[in-house]
């Protein structure tokens, strides 16, 4: 009995290496594909978002006595606080597959009214600098207006575009940017360098999903409202100061690539369970089950693995995964219905591998659930375990024949 444990045992090693080995496997493809696709699916789609708010600033001559002889001069720029932002963005959420992985990419719809005061004391002209989100991306629909009209003359260098505009004392001009594009992962609005000051800010954001996330140093909307389509959530801010930002993560959808890792990683745990279940009913059941039917056993535990990495590219990963289960499971019914008999291998080993494998790896599938769910097995099958072990002398099962 020892030695068939010993057996069993050395079984269980070897799989399990092979288990790494495909599990390594995958990760390679896996950081390899993204390598490779992931540049691309930035340049065909677009690259992450980060809107930041327009800037103004007028130019003044200043005086520095640096030398109380020689005073010197020169033009600098006064930066000039929006006195309100009124933004609308539209994210419509379109996931899109490559190899292994599938990358969060969305639509964005881009429509803001900034207003600007002069408080200065007298009329000046204002320069108004408007930056792109980011050079990878294209901008359709583009709307650059100031009191409702286009600007005879734009200036633009790398990613911003900048206009002058005459307000004379106390009055104000409406800058209008809109455009539609598209980009990745996620998308951030930016108040501006530092800590700005913000007044009479109002963002609302429409999206076609569920799954809110905001990503870190962000601050939360104010009005949260579901929609047919998802959500419309509002920031609505008088005066604020802060070094945070208003954005949205985009959801990410289940990867084939990582999960079929993880997966293949988590195995072990299920051939151990599988193992002892099995060994500890053949005791009691005084069945002779020898240690190269439990490396064919092995064999067909592996088998799930090693089709469903393979599967998950060409199909949908559920049905890459139901295939699989049932290859493993006829493969170890089939064959330990040769070995011990239809009735055993059908409901102690069918039922076993079920709880073990299948569900055990289905877990995965829910993010956080993985360790509750091999938790709460591991203490059910003790308990089984104990129940039907209880009366047994393991002097006698362990003696030497």
């Amino acid at each position: 009995m020892f030695k068939r444990i010993v057996a069993i045992a050395a079984i269980f090693v070897l799989t399990s290496m092979a288990w790494m080995a495909l599990g390594g496997v995958i990760e390679v493809r896996t950081r390899s594909t993204y390598r490779d696709l992931a540049g691309r699916v930035s340049e065909l789609w677009g690259a992450p978002h980060v809107q930041e708010a327009p800037r103004a600033a007028y130019r003044v001559e200043a005086v520095f006595e640096e030398d109380a002889k020689e005073p010197k001069s020169k033009v600098i720029e006064v930066d000039v606080p929006l006195e309100s932002s009124d933004i609308k963005v539209d994210l419509n959420l379109e996931q899109r597959r490559k190899g292994l992985l599938w990358y969060n990419t969305y639509n964005v719809a881009f429509d803001g009214i900034y207003m600007l005061k002069n408080t200065t004391g007298q009329p000046r002209e204002f320069s108004v600098l408007f930056s792109f989100p980011t050079t990878e991306a294209i901008y359709d629909d583009f709307v650059f207006e100031i009191n409702g009209q286009a600007p005879t003359t734009l200036s633009t260098a790398y990613s911003d575009i900048s206009a002058q505009v005459f307000i004379p004392d106390g009055g104000v001009a409406f800058l209008r940017v809109a455009y539609k594009s598209r980009g990745m992962d996620r998308w951030t609005y930016s108040f501006g360098q530092g800590v700005p000051q913000v007044k009479n800010f109002q963002l609302v954001m429409n999206t076609n999903f569920d799954a809110i996330d905001f990503p870190p140093k962000s601050i939360s909307p104010g009005i949260v409202e579901k929609t047919p389509e998802g959500y419309r959530l509002t920031w609505k801010h008088e005066n604020l100061i802060s070094g945070f930002q208003v954005g949205m993560v985009m959801p990410e959808k289940l990867n084939p690539g990582p999960l079929a890792s993880q997966i293949s990683f988590f195995a072990p745990v299920s051939l151990l369970f599988f193992f002892f279940v099995i060994l500890v009913l053949s005791v009691i059941k005084e069945l002779r089950i020898h240690p190269m039917n439990y490396f064919f056993l092995a064999a067909a535990f592996f088998a799930f693995h090693l089709l469903f990495a393979y599967l998950v590219d060409h199909i949908d990963i559920h049905v890459a995964f139901i295939l699989s289960s049932a290859v493993s499971i006829g493969l170890v019914v089939s064959y330990l219905r040769l070995v011990v008999g239809t009735r055993f291998a059908l409901i102690e080993a069918g039922l076993s591998q079920f709880i073990y494998l299948v569900l055990f790896s289905y877990a995965h599938f829910f993010r956080g659930l993985t360790g509750l769910t091999v938790t709460i097995g591991a203490i059910l099958t003790l308990f089984v375990m104990m129940q039907l072990t209880g009366r047994i002398d393991w002097e006698k099962k362990f003696q030497t024949r």
